[in-house]
């Protein structure tokens, strides 16, 4: 098979390249990552592989080992090997759980993070800004999915509450997972070539929606509580699909715990770090200070006290992670680990 010929069938599981590796190495994508190894596409089939040696070392960041979405370099062999992970050009990552500061890639390679959401017990608008703001750094853009739109009468009401908390021009649709005809309304993020990773809790209708897509049964679905619209794990595994449209979709388990990285810009809430550029003193605390802009724009209703508490939870989560992540950075370059600051800061009145 001539290089273009393997370049063309690689477009059809998102490869974006215009040439192949100069080592003349197979290349493929990793769907599906197991205990017992990795499940690669090179476009026309699906096959086992194990990691080489040097991605089961001790104290190798989590991050560097292949991750579902990857394209790698593979040698043959049975099982066959993974080499090397070919640059990344969009990554979705979160912090792990846990005390010690660890990365979990949770997709690479993706164009659009679709964050689905029930319009039933599960919708909850300060998950959804979380799931925002840890995509703000992936390179991908977010699209907002509102599954179980034909369960609620009241479904515009939240809707247009939504709108009013995301940045203009975020992309929402409200869906009926099970419809297909309701669904074509995402065709324009499944093109040829395009990749997408869809992400929120258990029982938003993941599977659901996935098996609309794929026009078949492919993954396995389950009810959901009545008090609160959550569900069991149906999707156990991160796995990339090929859809019929001709893009790529990896399906993700429900996430419990979404922490951020350190690394977020928190661009969603630029309008609340707006408003604390108006107020008097430039280290205002946002409390019973004079001249307190954001103190000013939730008495006047022009912020939300809900949303002003979800701002001021992620900020503190971010400057936590970033100081976790600084003091892992300065252990590895063999220096002494950053102070947590500490203490009350003085007022400046702006000049």
């Amino acid at each position: 098979m001539s290089d273009a010929q393997t370049i063309e069938q690689l477009r059809h599981i998102g490869w974006r390249g215009e040439a192949l590796p100069d080592d003349g190495r197979r290349l493929a994508r990793v769907v599906a990552q197991h205990r017992a190894g990795y499940e690669l596409h090179d476009g026309s089939l699906t096959f086992g592989a194990q990691p080489a040696g040097h991605f089961l070392k001790r104290g190798l960041d989590p991050a560097e080992r292949p991750a579902v979405g990857d394209f790698v370099e593979i040698e043959p062999g049975k099982p066959p090997h993974i080499l090397t992970v070919q640059p990344r050009r969009t990554v979705l990552s979160r912090a792990a759980a846990g005390e010690r500061y660890e990365r979990q890639v949770i997709a690479t390679n993706i164009d659009y993070v679709l964050v689905l959401t029930g319009l039933d017990g599960d919708f909850n608008p300060a998950r959804i800004e979380r799931y925002l703001s840890l995509t703000e750094g992936s390179g991908a853009q977010p699209v907002v999915i509102l599954s179980k739109f034909d369960q609620r009468d009241d479904a515009q009401e939240s809707i247009a509450e939504l709108r009013a908390r995301l940045p203009v021009g975020t992309p929402i649709h409200a869906i009926n997972g099970k419809d297909p005809g309701s669904v074509a309304v995402l065709s324009v993020y499944m093109k040829l070539g395009d990749s997408a990773v869809l992400v929120g809790s258990s029982g938003a209708g993941k599977s659901t929606l996935t098996n609309t897509l794929m026009g078949s049964e492919r993954m396995a679905t389950g009810a959901v509580r009545d008090h609160d619209g959550r569900g069991r794990h149906t999707t156990t595994y991160r796995a990339l699909l090929q859809l019929p449209s001709g893009g790529c979709l990896i399906d993700t388990p429900g996430m419990r715990e979404l922490k951020l990285t350190g690394e977020e810009n928190l661009d969603l809430f630029a309008d609340i770090e707006a408003l604390a550029e108006n107020c008097r003193f430039a280290d205002c605390g946002h409390g019973s200070e004079p001249g307190c802009a954001v103190q000013e724009a939730l008495h006047d209703g022009e912020l939300s006290a809900e949303r002003w508490r979800n701002y001021l939870k992620l900020r503190d989560e971010r400057e936590e992670q970033a100081t976790l992540l600084e003091s892992r950075l300065r252990r590895q370059r063999g220096g002494r680990p950053a102070a947590k600051p500490h203490g009350p800061r003085g007022s400046r009145e702006r000049e």
